[in-house]
């Protein structure tokens, strides 16, 4: 499989949105590792996804042949209650200028990834890909999700009429090394390893996590969910939709026990129950991504938390000052020859 992924790849002109965020970094790292030498990363400053005439400017100046959809703007549960109007509009318009504009500049495969969250609140457990939309997200993620679920039929219907070559993943809650341990803007994980390590540092006898501590998550490592993407990037051409993750949920109130100890925390746990839990299960059936992928994760979620926490105490906690979600992107580089 690795070579045929090498061979499909191999002279491929590659641009990938939010190249230089968490997921992107990774990968960017396997479209090299691939033989991908041009990988063309746009930055906000210079084009702004959001805009029709940017995006098309995007495209004359790289002239793509495989764009990979990554950039989002996204967060956790206080996030999405801040800014549901800023993440529907963000998302939605960055993704339909860039399939429009991919359409209008004969891309030969786009890449858009989705979210779990863009599930049905009540979804059944497993979720299944032609479950979607069968019935309304979880409110607080809503907004987020209903965007990114659009985009799935604008790729169908582009497929449809023009054939245009579109793909739609669907991920889990993706975690690991270099994510955004912001706690305003970050996911469950980052979060709590932050608190649970701040509280080690500071002795801190209490730390209290969000809800109650019963709802279920799913968590896939970043590498991957990069490996997925590239492996996608280079053999699939089915605008239906393909779960990547584990097939493996966790409740909160086990993650956070888990963290605690990787951290060293040896305190008291206490759930606000005045705060939102989010939708109450989430799990993703992943066989049509072994059947059409051949993918399967391989890290197993003990050693990426692991690795996570020990980025974290060896990095991330003392490499990074910020206090908002925009300059810890900015602390963020560009692997050394990637082309902006």
């Amino acid at each position: 499989m690795t070579e045929t992924i090498t061979g499909r790849l191999q002279g491929k002109r590659v641009c990938v949105t939010g190249g230089a965020g968490f997921l992107g970094r990774a990968v960017c790292a396997r479209l090299t590792a691939a033989g991908v030498t041009e990988v063309f990363v746009p930055r906000s400053c210079e084009y702004d996804l959001t805009r029709a005439d940017a995006v098309a400017r995007l495209y004359d100046d790289t002239r793509p042949d495989i764009v990979l959809h990554l950039a989002a703007e996204v967060g956790g549960i206080g996030a999405n209650e801040k800014h549901p109007g800023r993440f529907f509009y963000a998302n939605l318009a960055m993704g339909m200028h860039l399939i429009e504009e991919a359409r209008k500049h004969d891309v030969e495969k786009f890449i858009q990834v989705g979210t779990v969250c863009a599930y049905p609140k009540h979804c059944a457990a497993p979720f299944v890909e032609k479950d979607l939309w069968a019935g309304f997200p979880e409110a607080t993620n809503a907004p987020y999700g209903i965007a990114k679920r659009a985009l799935h039929t604008m790729l169908e219907a582009y497929s449809g009429e023009y054939g245009f070559n579109g793909v739609y993943l669907i991920s889990a809650n993706l975690y690991g090394q270099g994510d955004n341990f912001d706690l305003e803007t970050s996911h469950v994980i980052p979060a709590l390893i932050r608190k649970f390590c701040e509280a080690v540092d500071r002795n801190k006898r209490t730390v209290t996590c969000w809800g109650t501590g019963k709802v279920t998550r799913e968590f896939l490592f970043v590498d991957d969910a990069a490996d997925a993407i590239v492996t996608a990037a280079a053999i699939h051409d089915d605008p239906k939709p393909i779960n990547i993750g584990t097939g493996h949920e966790i409740t909160i109130r086990e993650l956070a026990e888990t963290i605690a100890e990787l951290c060293g925390f040896r305190g008291e746990i206490t759930w606000d129950h005045t705060r939102p839990d989010g939708q109450p299960v989430r799990r993703l059936d992943i066989s049509r991504a072994e059947d059409k992928l051949s993918w399967h994760p391989k890290v197993s979620f003990a050693d990426g938390l692991s690795q996570t926490v020990d980025w974290w105490r060896d990095i991330g906690s003392t490499a990074v000052q910020y206090t908002s979600n925009e300059s810890w992107r900015a602390t963020r580089s560009i692997p050394d020859g990637y082309r902006l």
